[in-house]
């Protein structure tokens, strides 16, 4: 049994479960954390995992209840709103901060974090799970084939149902940013462009998306000019490209995002246990550099949120094995390999 000590804050939405019962199958006994007392006393009985609940709303509350914890994992989402606290009174208490964000704007906040993180001696590390553990490992492989590489593009491919906190986490990357790319070492608006990549079976339709890549990869490689794309039906990457300017400035209200949020909350179930246990994702990654010069190659995956409680758990281990200081990507953290934690991800430099 691990004698780690750590808390899983947002352990009773649709990720968390599966990284409490991950966490339980492997010798762990995080600390259930969320707001709502009932459902984690409810989760709590069927695991016999302690718990404990309380809101975001004050940094010394939070701090109080995470004082004696070595690890936070924070699976509570969006994290536009909730991710700020936290890592603040991670700060206070000098605990190691980790979460499974997928929003750039919360990945851009936890990096102004990496001077007080190293002053703590802990480790601020956003996007521990299916965002963005294997594309941050891909783009640190291509990215050392190549000598002073100028670009890097990122594809992904093979996505299925989502959860609504997922859902609801990408209603506030639209309205922070329909299309976000990296040009010149700095992030900009972007129109919606399409994109043929290559992957298993032949090249598929991409669209341009705000992917985390695009301000972790920054990090990870140095490169200066990042894309990332997602594939997507021909006739709905059109749609996409036409209807983005509109939707923006209407999920910029606040009252119409969570009007759509609450819709998410009806209708997006997540995967079933049977997707999850039998998907699997593509990812494509390309380094380039002036000189014409480039790297490819691509990573199968489990299933998205399968592959997030595994690759959780690992996460935790991890950094309190190893130790690392300040805010980090998880490539940066934990090395290229990381992704490889997880049972059945596969690299290949040609298909």
């Amino acid at each position: 049994m691990s004698d780690i000590r750590w808390m899983l804050y947002g352990a009773t939405g649709f990720t968390g479960p599966l990284i409490a019962e991950e966490a339980v199958r492997r010798g762990h006994r995080p600390i259930l954390a969320g707001r709502n007392a009932e459902k984690l006393r409810r989760m709590a009985r069927g695991s016999g995992l302690k718990y404990v609940a309380f809101d975001l709303e004050d940094v010394n509350t939070i701090a109080e209840h995470i004082a004696d914890v070595d690890v936070v994992f924070h699976a509570a989402g969006p994290f536009t709103y909730t991710s700020d606290p936290m890592i603040r009174a991670c700060l206070a208490t000098h605990t190691h901060y980790l979460d499974i964000t997928g929003e750039l704007p919360v990945f851009e906040n936890t990096f102004t974090y990496d001077e007080a993180a190293r002053s703590n001696r802990i480790a601020l590390i956003s996007g521990c799970g299916f965002d963005v553990v294997p594309s941050d490992c891909l783009d640190a492989y291509v990215a050392r084939h190549v000598t002073a590489a100028s670009l890097l593009e990122i594809g992904v491919a093979g996505f299925g149902n989502v959860s609504a906190g997922t859902l609801k986490s990408s209603l506030e990357m639209v309205a922070n940013g329909a299309n976000t790319i990296r040009q010149d070492g700095k992030l900009q608006d972007a129109p919606f462009t399409t994109k043929r990549i290559p992957m298993p079976g032949g090249d598929v339709t991409a669209l341009s998306a705000p992917w985390g890549d695009v301000a972790t990869a920054y990090r990870t490689t140095g490169i200066r000019n990042i894309r990332a794309y997602m594939a997507t039906p021909g006739p709905m990457a059109t749609l996409a490209k036409i209807s983005g300017p509109l939707i923006r400035p209407l999920l910029r209200n606040a009252a119409i995002r969570q009007g759509v949020g609450l819709l998410a909350s009806r209708f997006a179930n997540g995967p079933s246990h049977e997707e999850r246990e039998q998907g699997n994702v593509f990812l494509w990654a390309r380094a380039s550099n002036d000189a014409g010069e480039t790297k490819q190659a691509w990573m199968a995956t489990p299933e998205p949120y399968r592959f997030t409680a595994e690759i959780a758990i690992s996460a935790v281990e991890q950094v309190m094995a190893q130790q690392p200081i300040g805010a980090l990507t998880p490539a940066q953290a934990f090395g290229e390999d990381f992704a490889f934690s997880v049972e059945g991800v596969e690299r290949v430099d040609a298909l």
